[in-house]
């Protein structure tokens, strides 16, 4: 009876030790750029969900019911911005209502372009959300100038260290390290980028001014102005001319739209057609995706401007 006792008194000791089991905290996050740099903070810790899965694009995406189900679970949903995922932002308040929303494009500290020629992403209900304040006038694409994605790691700190203080050292030491890599990739595309600012080039749609910009280079024309509206066969004469007088050298199109587009602009030209993806629809989800894809755009954007043959 004595070893009995014994062993019921270390099982209950245990059990006091140990406790209940720490829950989870549920983080969803929206497109892939997004999701990279929130699994990077999150390592070692949990892995968060992603909505924008494979070569869909945020302009136009529906939700799943299984997506709304993720999105009812959430604790903290980071996300772009209205102007971006505008299929998000009548889920975040009726689905995710018990959730922390994360609008990245607020966060202080960037460096936030202005929408060129004024036009957004999408239109919303205004009358609902009875707000026409800065996140309408900005560039959506933040995530393209890896200087913006060090600001937005230290907002994911915070934002996670205030939802889960158990984790916040490690989310801190994470972020230091993520920091610390994001000067480099900086510092490694300054490097691949360099000589090509004379050089012009014509994407699918106006997304790439943060990358641009940062690395001194520049795009002509995009052959859309809003991704969700193709463009008519005017628009498509006027681009073409323009290149044609611009000398440009280059098209960029995108997985997740129609490439025969660019085959338009470029008929009857010697202008070389390339492929550039600002989302990572064909990497692996993850930590690395994001340094993968802003290697991958340096060396889209080389390729086509530099073509080896």
């Amino acid at each position: 009876m004595s070893i009995l006792k014994a062993c019921l008194f270390l099982i209950f000791g245990l059990v006091i030790t140990i406790g209940p089991a720490a829950a989870k905290i549920k983080v969803v996050t929206s497109i892939k750029p997004v999701h990279s740099l929130v699994s990077a903070v999150m390592e070692g810790v949990y892995k968060p969900d992603l909505i924008v899965t494979g070569a869909s694009s945020p302009h136009n995406f529906s939700l799943k019911p299984s997506q709304a189900h993720v999105l009812e679970q959430a604790n903290l949903v980071f996300w772009i911005g209205r102007d971006l995922e505008a299929f998000l932002v009548k889920p975040i308040v009726n689905i995710a209502s018990n959730a922390r929303s994360v609008e990245l494009i607020k966060t202080e500290g960037l460096n936030r372009l202005a929408l060129e020629g004024g036009h957004i992403h999408a239109q919303h209900d205004h009358d609902e959300h009875n707000d026409h304040d800065e996140h309408s006038i900005f560039d959506a694409h933040i995530w393209l100038d890896p200087e913006n994605a060090k600001v937005l790691v230290k907002r994911i700190v915070i934002e996670l260290s205030a939802v889960d203080p158990d984790n916040a050292t490690t989310y801190e030491n994470n972020g230091n390290d993520l920091v610390t890599n994001l000067s480099r990739l900086t510092e490694e595309l300054e490097i691949a980028m360099s000589g090509l600012g004379g050089r012009k080039f014509i994407t699918f749609h106006s997304a790439y001014r943060y990358f641009t910009e940062r690395f001194g280079i520049s795009a002509a024309e995009s052959i859309v102005v809003l991704p969700e509206v193709l463009p008519g066969a005017d628009r498509i004469r006027k681009i073409r001319d323009k290149a044609r007088r611009s000398h440009i050298s280059c098209v960029l199109t995108e997985p997740q739209y129609e490439s025969n587009l660019a085959a338009l602009v470029t008929e009857g030209t010697e202008i070389q057609i390339g492929m550039i993806d600002p989302l990572g629809a064909m990497l692996e989800d993850g930590p690395q995706l994001y340094f993968s894809l802003l290697r991958s755009l340096a060396e889209s954007i080389r390729n086509c401007l530099l073509p080896t043959s």
